[in-house]
């Protein structure tokens, strides 16, 4: 049948709805939109005379369940709206069918929300129906089959929301659990105290009710939106409420998160030195904002930001999620939406002066960051950080230990709300602190403090690992001296188990090797200690092993115990706090200090754990030597 276009004079305005006056046809087809919405039942609502037929496709309902069994928020909006027009039916107030062909199982997988408006768009056609949309897209384009159309709105809602209720001027954040009671922090960054805000405990649906109330919220407003969907979790940002709603079976129960900024700062709100702004305005590219949880790492961020945009700066930010609080003149990215690699072409194209990066977690968030800043980018990185080298750290293996003062070159760490600590990385060939010997020179990562400029940790290769050293010239022996005399150990024992090593100084050490072995150990043309040496850097001398010296070990008796996690050797308490060699079947193990109770443990998770469990449960000749 021909469908004819409606005139001015037959539908009445764009809000309450286009539908024909003259009663001809009352068959409405509410499209997806307007059911997720729930604005079919309040539209209905508003309308004096009934006598509406409603004809719901097949193909909805299935999508609608779908989606909420996989715990998506749109599968419980839609079907908690026709649970509403289903009742209204069952009182006589309107007439629903079911009408359309059903999707097939091998489709539901790959069918989307538009697939399904498409088959609704046909079949309001088919019945010469009036299509109820609240889609612009869907409404034009049935326009253009020359359908009958009732256009509704998105209302913003003006009722204030169940959760906002909880929050008062000094919460910080509202946490929502079905079976407890709800509970709330209060106070600002750094000084807060985590209140029970109501004594009864919340039931299952008093908290779905918050969750879908929320949802339905961030679908209508402007200023708000879902920003990562899960089958078990669902991020909203909502105005300034950044919110974490969790269900069954990620969760043990449904449980709302609401967190929300309580202090908006400007930088000049900080005990700022004018060196430490000097060197934000001019030469700071590579910033890790870094403080423990709920110190107020973003709030700085913010005032960071903003201090940007002042200065005449272009300003981005990276995202996941959007819950930063910013002027309109400063684009956000959510890279949750998209990926590393589309975050850093449009950064590269757009060319900002600065880039705020909240917050990074994983190691492709590093990566990205380190990418950005090698190509030039100003960047400013927030990190959970429990001091202030940790969020260095955080890069190592990261990356390459070269490239870290490249990326990073200050490190604002923020305690209670205030900036405690800064830090300034530098890179430069030196011997590294607690060695001597020129030829032990190598790059350092040097860490300074910012404004005593003394230098407080080192970070450099040594052997195959990358090492973070404190600095102190309080102490009698230096880490680094500490660190050389284990690696020393470890790399002497893997030549002569029987060997004995004195750290005489810093960069000296004298090794004791059975004279029969001495020939072995320094290798041809004393190639064996000449590589030593390189790895661990300190000069070693080789002498024979001398019974009188006391070096010569004996073997020791001992019992043992294998628990769960560990293995124990108990020997006679007389051994307490020496060192033991372990051998399996005349083969060197390890070398273990034997703790006060004359006890040594070993864990069963590692190599030589199993070696041990399975010697000590089949019969291996194992022996400890004190």
């Amino acid at each position: 049948m021909k469908k004819e276009s409606l005139s001015n004079q037959d539908v009445s305005e764009k809000g309450d709805g286009y539908f024909l006056d003259n009663g001809e046809t009352n068959v409405i087809v509410p499209d997806l939109s307007v059911i997720v919405e729930g604005l079919v039942s309040e539209w209905l609502a508003s309308k004096k005379n009934g006598g509406y037929k409603l004809v719901i496709h097949r193909a909805l309902l299935t999508y609608l369940e779908r989606e909420s069994r996989e715990n998506r928020a749109v599968g419980f909006l839609g079907i908690s709206e026709l649970e509403v027009l289903r009742k209204r039916a069952e009182e006589g107030a309107i007439r629903m069918d079911y009408s359309g062909e059903d999707i097939r199982g091998y489709e539901l997988e790959r069918i989307t929300s538009d697939d399904v408006n498409r088959m609704i768009r046909i079949l309001a056609y088919e019945t010469n129906g009036i299509l109820m949309t609240a889609d612009d897209i869907q409404e034009r384009l049935a326009r253009i089959k020359g359908l009958h159309v009732v256009a509704l709105e998105k209302k913003i809602l003006r009722k204030k929301l169940s959760l906002e209720k909880f929050f008062d001027k000094e919460t910080m954040s509202v946490h929502l659990k079905e079976g407890t009671p709800p509970f709330a922090k209060r106070g600002f960054p750094g000084s807060w105290k985590f209140v029970q805000i109501a004594d009864s405990k919340l039931s299952q649906k008093s908290v779905q009710h918050i969750g879908r109330e929320i949802i339905e919220e961030a679908n209508i407003r402007k200023d708000s939106f879902i920003e990562i969907e899960r089958p078990g979790s669902t991020i909203v940002q909502l105005g300034s409420f950044r919110i974490v709603i969790t269900k069954p079976p990620f969760s043990d129960g449904w449980e709302v998160t609401a967190v929300r900024p309580v202090k908006r700062l400007a930088l000049e709100d900080y005990s700022l030195s004018e060196k430490l702004i000097s060197r934000i305005n001019d030469r700071a590219e590579g910033i890790l904002i870094a403080g423990s949880p709920g110190m107020g790492k973003s709030t700085f961020a913010q005032a960071l930001a903003e201090h940007y945009v002042k200065k005449g700066k272009i300003i981005k930010t990276i995202e996941a999620p959007r819950d930063l609080i910013l002027s309109d003149e400063i684009t956000q990215y959510a890279i949750s939406h998209g990926d590393a690699q589309e975050v850093h072409d449009i950064l590269l194209l757009s060319r900002p002066d600065y880039t705020i990066f909240d917050e990074m977690r994983n190691t492709s968030d590093f990566q990205l960051f380190s990418d950005l800043r090698l190509a030039g980018i100003g960047l400013a990185g927030v990190v959970h950080a429990t001091n202030p080298i940790d969020a260095i750290q955080r890069f190592v293996g990261r990356i390459e230990l070269g490239v870290i003062p490249q990326v990073i070159d200050t490190v604002i760490f923020i305690n209670k709300g205030q900036v405690s600590k800064v830090l300034s990385l530098n890179m430069t060939v030196k011997v590294p602190s607690g060695m001597t010997e020129a030829d032990l020179a190598r790059p350092v990562v040097a860490v300074t403090d910012f404004e005593s400029e003394k230098l407080e940790y080192e970070l450099y290769s040594y052997g195959e690992e990358t090492v973070v050293v404190p600095v102190s010239s309080g102490r009698s022996r230096s880490p680094a001296s500490k660190l050389a005399e284990k690696k020393l150990e470890e790399e002497i024992k893997s030549y002569e188990p029987d060997a004995r090593v004195e750290l005489l100084s810093e960069n000296k050490a004298v090794v004791y090797v059975p004279e029969s072995r001495i020939s072995r150990m320094i290798g041809r043309g004393g190639r064996n200690i000449e590589m030593i040496e390189k790895r661990v850097g300190i000069s070693i001398d080789v002498q024979p092993l001398n019974e009188s010296r006391g070096e010569k070990k004996e073997e020791a008796p001992f019992t043992s115990k294998i628990g769960k996690n560990s293995i124990t050797l108990f020997l006679d308490s007389k051994y307490s706090d020496m060192d033991a060699d372990i051998f399996l079947d005349g083969d060197y193990l390890l070398t273990a200090r034997i703790g006060r109770r004359g006890t040594i443990k070993i864990t069963r998770k590692n190599k030589i754990g199993k070696l041990i469990t399975d010697a000590l449960n089949v019969g291996g000749k194992l022996v400890v030597k004190v």
